[in-house]
């Protein structure tokens, strides 16, 4: 669960990064990052703005998008993609894995220290260097794992 003093951590570093790169800190960038970072989920850009837009209603979904793609590139935020989904965005930037329902679609952080300890294989083209990875299972989460059984059974 976030706590108060976790946004306050993240808003804190992220308003020292602004003054060490020189980039302005807006409203619009302040109030995206504190929404992302008070969410427990792996929001899509259009999640994010259906939240902003309470706090600032005259905000576009074109400025949503641009805060977001600085976030990641400062370097704040982390953009996870996996191959055939939309593109979540999770305010963790420590390695850490992911689970994803294949049914809701829903995305569950996962630590595991085993799985950090993976070594990583040596890029067979000279093209391509390897500076990170992350694990990504799929499955089906709890709630849609009992719809399923459910649903087999007869029950509603």
């Amino acid at each position: 669960m976030k706590t108060d003093q976790s946004i306050t951590d993240k808003m804190n570093h992220f308003e020292k990064l602004c003054r060490e790169q020189g980039v302005p800190l807006t409203v619009q960038r302040r109030v995206v990052l504190e929404t992302l970072a008070g969410r427990l989920d792996h929001p899509t850009a259009d999640q994010i703005f259906d939240d902003v837009t309470h706090h600032l209603p005259d905000l576009s979904r074109t400025t949503v998008y641009r805060v977001l793609e600085t976030l990641v590139q400062m370097g704040v935020i982390h953009k996870a993609q996996h191959l055939g989904s939309v593109a979540r965005y999770d305010p963790n930037t420590e390695r850490h894995h992911h689970l994803t329902c294949i049914s809701c679609h829903k995305v569950v952080d996962l630590e595991d220290q085993v799985l950090n300890q993976i070594k990583v294989p040596k890029a067979s083209s000279k093209e391509f260097e390897i500076t990170d990875y992350s694990v990504h299972f799929k499955g089906y989460c709890s709630d849609c794992s009992s719809k399923k059984k459910n649903s087999k059974t007869g029950q509603k």
